[in-house]
């Protein structure tokens, strides 16, 4: 018994061994193929990028750009041909031939998956120019653009805005992992930027910090007696409650940055409630939906956006509860705003910074400036400024449950309309 027991013992423990023979082998035909996936994608943007840097190779890539219009419909099947020829071939050739080259030095199989990866790039630009299809380019395919940029993968609307918002931004073909590493995810440059607070530490550190970007700043101010003329800078006074009469400044806007608060401290009166909700929440929204409402066109949904400055208080103590509560309901109201997808929706989670609503505060508004703009080139829709480590780690579990229940329990303005209708 003793003796057929051990022979049982030996034999599970030899199809063990082999189990994590074959396991440690496909872990490492997978760790070298999802290398090989990744270094196509770098190596195929960054051939991207320099052909907007270098001469000779621009001569070839402008070919491609000459081939759209703005809708992305063709200018003609010829010169659409030329540009599969001249660009799209020839950055698939240089790309598979790289990646042979490195799966033959290295010599292991998993680096052959990003050498089948590089060959649907020149299959589907050999049938383009070939066919004349359009139809398997997927990121060119004419018509208005329905949907916001992706943050995820490069959709149309995302990289529309490489042929026609900026051509020197938004270089990442399939994933925006490299326009996150050279901040080409956003251009701010030539944009039409309002903002308000701009009387604030943070608002003034924002609008130079613009401007140094190319940026074209509209200052929104409750207090325009405090700001100094600067050069890139228009100064647009209005009052709390009066949003509406924004409407045609913000036409013409392309990000608007909702940055204007009011700290009540240990205050509890009504009034302290009703200000700091009116203040912090109320007045924020209203500019959003207005704002929301000059999102039209058939292009507005790539260039237009929103930054709401919620704060750390989402998730963090502040040491002021109405400003807690307020700050809290309106991201919590952002959060659900986001879920139509109107147009790109940003947050921006900033730790204490020496203000007039917060002389204590550790950062300088310079600093958080900086880094806010650091993170919105990089394409972060959560631009999370702080020193409190945990708010790394709450604030990203905080959103995404909240957005997954909202998602489940409430409907966009479109199902309610059609169900209205039934």
């Amino acid at each position: 018994m003793i003796k057929m027991l051990a022979e049982n013992l030996i034999g599970i423990d030899t199809r063990l061994q082999i189990n994590w023979v074959w396991l440690n082998a496909s872990l490492q035909f997978v760790s070298w193929g999802l290398f090989s996936l990744l270094l196509a994608e770098v190596l195929r943007d960054s051939y991207h990028a320099l052909c907007h840097q270098v001469n000779w190779l621009a001569k070839w890539h402008n070919k491609h750009h000459m081939a759209y219009r703005r809708d992305l419909s063709i200018v003609s099947l010829k010169v659409y041909q030329e540009s599969q020829l001249y660009h799209d071939i020839l950055e698939s050739s240089l790309l598979l031939v790289v990646l042979v080259v490195i799966a033959l030095i290295v010599q292991h199989k998993g680096l052959w998956l990003g050498v089948a990866y590089g060959c649907t790039f020149l299959y589907g630009a050999s049938v383009r120019y070939f066919q004349g299809k359009i139809d398997t380019d997927y990121n060119h395919l004419p018509g208005p653009l329905e949907t916001i940029p992706s943050i995820w993968w490069v959709n149309r609307t995302y990289h529309w805005r490489h042929h026609f918002d900026d051509v020197n931004a938004y270089y990442s073909g399939v994933f925006p992992l490299v326009d996150k590493i050279l901040g080409t995810g956003l251009s701010l440059k030539g944009k039409t930027i309002a903002l308000t607070g701009a009387s604030g530490a943070l608002g003034q550190a924002l609008a130079a910090e613009l401007v140094k970007n190319n940026a074209k700043v509209v200052a929104l101010t409750t207090n325009p007696e405090k700001l100094v003329e600067q050069v890139g800078v228009k100064v647009v006074p209005w009052q709390l409650g009066n949003e509406a009469n924004l409407r045609d400044s913000l036409e013409k806007v392309d990000i608007l940055i909702i940055n204007h608060g009011i700290n009540v401290y240990a205050s509890r009166t009504s009034e302290a409630i009703n200000t700091s909700y009116e203040v912090n929440t109320f007045s924020a929204l209203r500019l959003m939906d207005i704002f929301l409402t000059t999102v039209t066109g058939p292009q507005a949904k790539a260039t237009k956006e929103i930054w709401v400055n919620t704060s750390e208080a989402e998730v963090s103590p502040a040491l002021s509860p109405l400003y807690e509560l307020s700050k809290r309901a309106l991201g919590d109201i952002v959060t659900l705003k986001r879920l139509d997808g109107d147009c790109v929706i940003r947050k921006l989670i900033l730790g204490p910074f020496k203000s007039q609503l917060n002389p204590y505060g550790v950062m300088s508004a310079q600093q958080v400036a900086r880094a806010i703009l650091f993170f919105a080139r990089r394409d972060f829709r959560n631009i999370i400024v702080a020193i409190n480590p945990l708010t790394y780690l709450l604030f990203p579990l905080k959103e995404t449950s909240a957005s997954l229940y909202y998602r489940v329990f409430s409907r966009t303005a479109k199902s309610e309309q059609e169900l209205r209708k039934q």
